[in-house]
């Protein structure tokens, strides 16, 4: 790799410490723009109840692209044509460009089957778009996870935890049963009940057992505010008991999340859904000006314990506007209250405008400087993996969700034969001075063989640096493997570690 020259050097540097330039003047007022347009689509579809009516029509077209696909020879394997740039990941999935792209514009919400207590969507349906949606009819799914780009399909195929996960799993576990249109074209809906082994096999599969075409979702009745309660811990220890026994509190908390500030202090929350809430005691986190969540909650390590009540939409998507704590990293003074009153009703940048206008410079940096990863560990490892994590990288805030892992069949599932607590440990930031220099893919690699000792998974949305072998190794692919071999898939879909492994994608 040759050396940069002096002009490139100096534009170098104005691109990665003044990107709040761009940001603040081109990307928010975009990224607002994209966000209004896609609310008024949304809004008239469901006023005009048009989306039912079209959908059977946009499922043959994927139908009519699958049979081409098998007419042209089917030379390469399938994947979904969707942008890189448009999902959520930092990573953008080069593999597409070597692939037969299919278009699959579904992205309508279908039906609210109140009797049924069900919600039918199309799998590019986002949390924002849902949660929008069934709020003002009193109504929600047991899992909203947090930022309001995340869509159906991306959290059915990968996967998806929230804070209501201690009592529902993962966002596979609410589902009640998938749309696909498989490798010969044909359509298949599959349910606990019906075709049983594809339903168990589609979490995880990342696209690689068919085309993801609706998804039929339980809905809960939902009131307006969350009561949540903040209770400061000063010792790691005191930070593991508190947040195991509230997790373990299915019937007491609707909520539970925990936020490490470091490896001694953190804000352990408990929630629950209320119609009233106490006067003085409103916090509408949601309003452009007010600080950002993970600003508030470090605010009780001093004040000590207290409790406040948000509404319900507010509190789903807490962590939108910071994108948790990321983009700390580029509007460095964001969460100042000036820039709050006076932008911050544009926020958030939108993640796909901001990998899309990505410069060379700013994907070097993030590739060797910054670290995003979900690790998934069962709750008896969890004080052992907090160390772990915190001598390799040293990011914080550290983020924690509880959740209940059913022994399903399937990729993913406890190495027990029961049901067992484990945690996201979610690690999104810049690594600390640790004593030794950063290096992304041996860091990443023995957070990795750690994870998999302690029978761990990974999220697959992030970089992995392992083998194949190793690969399979944490993720059970038994079920997995039999349905690519019953449907066919060897020539239509490439396998899970091809589409999720760094070599891959490209940043």
């Amino acid at each position: 790799m040759g050396q940069l020259s002096a002009v490139d050097k100096v534009i170098e540097y104005i691109v990665i410490n003044y990107r709040w330039v761009f940001v603040c003047f081109f990307l928010l007022p975009a990224s607002l723009l994209y966000e209004i347009y896609n609310y008024g689509r949304n809004w008239i579809v469901v006023k005009l109840n048009s989306a039912p009516k079209l959908h059977d029509r946009k499922v043959r077209r994927v139908q009519k692209q699958v049979q081409e696909w098998r007419a042209s020879g089917m030379n390469t394997p399938m994947c979904t044509a969707r942008p890189g740039w448009k999902t959520m990941s930092l990573s953008k999935p080069r593999y597409k460009n070597k692939l037969f792209n299919v278009s699959v514009n579904l992205i309508d919400i279908l039906e609210v089957n109140i009797k049924e207590q069900t919600v039918r969507v199309e799998p590019l349906v986002t949390m924002g778009q849902l949660t929008a949606t069934l709020d003002p009819m009193g109504w929600t799914i047991p899992i909203v996870p947090e930022l309001d780009d995340l869509t159906v399909g991306g959290l059915v195929m990968g996967t998806g935890v929230e804070s209501s996960s201690h009592k529902y799993g993962l966002f596979q576990h609410i589902c009640i049963s998938y749309e696909l249109v498989l490798a010969d074209g044909s359509v298949v809906t599959c349910s606990k009940d019906s075709n049983p082994d594809l339903f168990y096999a589609v979490p995880w599969s990342y696209g690689t057992l068919g085309f993801l075409t609706a998804a039929v979702i339980k809905i809960i009745p939902a009131k307006k505010y969350v009561k949540l309660n903040y209770h400061p811990v000063h010792t790691l220890d005191e930070a593991v008991k508190v947040f195991e026994e509230e997790s373990l509190k299915k019937d007491e908390n609707d909520f539970v999340e925990g936020l490490l500030f470091n490896e001694k202090e953190a804000v352990i929350m408990t929630g629950n859904m209320t119609s009233t809430y106490e006067p003085g005691k409103l916090n509408e986190i949601g309003k452009w000006h007010k600080p950002w969540f993970f600003t508030h909650v470090r605010k009780f390590l001093k004040k000590g314990s207290g409790f406040d009540y948000i509404p319900l939409r507010d509190y789903y998507h807490r962590h939108t506007r910071p994108l948790f704590w990321e983009v700390e990293n580029i509007i460095p003074f964001g969460n100042n209250i000036l820039f709050r009153y006076l932008l911050g009703w544009m926020m958030p940048p939108k993640v796909s405008l901001l990998k899309v206008t990505e410069t060379k410079a700013i994907t070097n940096l993030y590739e060797n400087n910054h670290i995003i990863q979900d690790l998934l560990v069962p709750v008896k490892s969890l004080k052992e993996s907090i160390m772990n994590f915190h001598n390799a990288v040293q990011v914080y805030p550290v983020w924690l969700c509880p959740f209940i892992l059913p022994n399903d069949p399937g990729m993913v599932h406890p190495a027990d034969d029961r049901e067992e607590l484990y945690v996201d440990v979610g690690v999104y930031g810049v690594p600390k001075d640790t004593g030794k220099q950063y290096h992304a893919v041996n860091t990443t690699r023995a957070i990795e063989d750690f994870v998999a000792k302690v029978d761990g998974f990974q999220m697959l949305y992030a970089d992995s640096y392992r083998t194949k072998e190793e690969f399979r190794q944490m993720f059970d692919h038994k079920l997995y493997d039999r349905m690519r071999n019953r449907l066919d898939c060897k020539k239509a879909f490439p396998e899970v570690y091809d589409k999720v492994n760094k070599k891959a994608r490209s940043h």
